[in-house]
């Protein structure tokens, strides 16, 4: 079965007559179990949910693994380092990648005593790294500045050191990218973005091969308590079936808007993988089914992005990136990047690309 046929009918139960085609919201704190608990599929809200189990199957169905729902991206991120890293383990992971990930990783996990090496996520320098460690952690394309690692070229090397790898899959979602499919040990996505795509929930998840792992990671969310609501995780499946379709109009949008911009003496630097002179268009043409909704561009200094930003009357003003709206921001203004004060973060929606091009010349034009 196509992708695109797997993602609209992935997690529904068997037809059953006179049964909806999913089930609704389980909103439950406990359940009726009596006498002995394994007795119960279900027995207390921490532990598990109907809705939980029908978007859990959903995405194993599609990462072809065990998935996991957490309660945001940051929980899933935080499940994998806190079940795989203890005192004295070396975590090798991107200089350049998502800001809270290398925040958790110097912050909690270097003052339990993991040791954090960086290398930027192009070139050589992370595979430099692995002599000792314990988890290769990646993010590809990074986020924001869209350079892109060979994920299979990086496992083969890690393997070899007996080091796990895990990959954030979050902008190019397992329908763009398969990062277990191309040997890594976990797959990580924050939900709230592209996979659900209408920026009305905070979800995430991990993928693994491993059975053993996913108890590990099973446990740990028990224990910690980073479970997802039932509410987010039914509107989160609700919003799987069109992701292909949504996925498919952004990344379209997205090569039309690049090229515009390359046309743009007021622009520079700008990157997305889907753009065949693009350093990263090689290595994501390899791994990558679809080049994902991101671009990023430098204006000349932050007034100029301001006024960019504070100009455009349909792209709005935000910060995250996946959803069907159009949005954009100044990166730097959250700081912990090294990127240049006027750097652009453009998360292309599902509007027609026309009017998304010409409120970008407009917008451009008001400099």
């Amino acid at each position: 079965m196509k992708i695109r046929t797997r993602v609209i009918h992935a997690g529904l139960a068997p037809p059953a007559q006179g049964e909806p085609f999913s089930a609704g919201v389980t909103f439950a704190g406990t359940y009726h179990a009596s006498g002995e608990t394994s007795a119960s599929p279900y027995t207390y809200g921490r532990y598990h949910n109907p809705t939980w189990t029908q978007f859990e199957r959903a995405l194993s169905e599609l990462e072809g693994s065990i998935a996991i729902s957490f309660a945001s991206g940051m929980a899933a991120v935080a499940a994998v380092f806190g079940t795989t890293l203890r005192a004295d383990d070396v975590l090798v992971m991107p200089s350049d990648c998502y800001y809270t990930a290398r925040l958790l990783a110097d912050g909690l996990f270097a003052e339990i005593g993991v040791q954090v090496r960086k290398a930027p996520t192009a070139g050589d320098g992370l595979n430099q790294l692995l002599d000792g460690a314990k988890l290769l952690w990646l993010e590809t394309p990074a986020n924001p500045g869209l350079d892109v690692c060979d994920i299979a070229s990086l496992v083969h090397a890690a393997h070899k050191k007996d080091v796990l790898v895990a990959v954030d899959n979050t902008t190019p979602t397992v329908l763009g990218q398969s990062p277990l499919e191309l040997g890594a040990d976990f797959s990580i996505a924050s939900d709230t973005k592209v996979l659900t795509g209408h920026s009305d929930l905070i979800l995430g998840h991990v993928a693994v091969r491993d059975s053993a792992r996913a108890e590990k990671l099973l446990s740990w969310r028990t224990q910690i308590g980073a479970v997802p609501g039932p509410m987010e995780v039914w509107l989160a499946h609700r919003s799987l079936a069109t992701l292909e379709m949504r996925l498919e109009r952004q990344c379209r949008n997205a090569l039309t808007i690049a090229e515009y911009l390359m046309t743009r003496s007021d622009v520079t630097g700008l990157r997305y993988p889907g753009l065949p002179n693009d350093s990263s268009h090689e290595i994501a043409t390899r791994q990558m089914r679809y080049y994902g909704s991101i671009i990023s561009f430098v204006l000349a200094h932050r007034a100029c992005a301001e006024q960019f930003l504070q100009s455009c009357k349909l792209i709005i003003e935000a910060t995250s990136f996946g959803g069907v709206h159009t949005t954009a921001e100044r990166r730097a203004r959250w700081g912990g990047d090294e990127i240049p004060e006027g750097f652009i973060r453009l998360s292309v929606g599902c509007e027609d690309s026309q009017d998304i091009v010409d409120d970008i010349a407009q917008a451009l034009a008001a400099m």
